[in-house]
């Protein structure tokens, strides 16, 4: 299952994770975002988000390993993959059919959500 991840571009944005090439995506602490990094596997896609005045979708990436040995810090190492060739802004997903039950809109402050393939596929093109 594909997710897509926030992040403040001020605090850690696609470029630094491009340039450092993997990070331990941390700082995460609301329940629901907590489970959803425990539930990644390794290989999986991601899509970077960048939160703040942007609210674009920048990026992808992919999961290189977790360890949820500590339910409530579960440790996930992801790797940078390509800038998307447009981002994404928010307002472009909400008027999408495609993401009218996502949580991406459904509660916003989330910062880890579940993408389908298909909202995925809609995003990097």
């Amino acid at each position: 299952m594909p997710f897509l991840l926030k992040t403040e571009p001020s605090v850690y944005s696609f470029s630094d994770l491009a340039r450092d090439k993997t990070t331990t995506w941390d700082g995460v602490t609301n329940p629901q975002a907590v489970k959803f990094l425990r539930e990644m596997r390794p290989g999986e896609e991601l899509v970077i988000y960048h939160t703040g005045d942007e609210r674009v979708v920048v990026g992808t990436a992919s999961v290189v390993s977790v360890d949820a040995k500590d339910p409530k810090h579960p440790v996930v190492k992801i790797k940078a993959g390509k800038a998307l060739h447009r981002a994404v802004s928010l307002p472009e997903i909400k008027a999408a059919k495609l993401f009218a039950d996502s949580l991406l809109l459904k509660i916003g402050r989330l910062s880890v959500v579940p993408l389908t393939e298909a909202q995925y596929r809609s995003l990097v093109g």
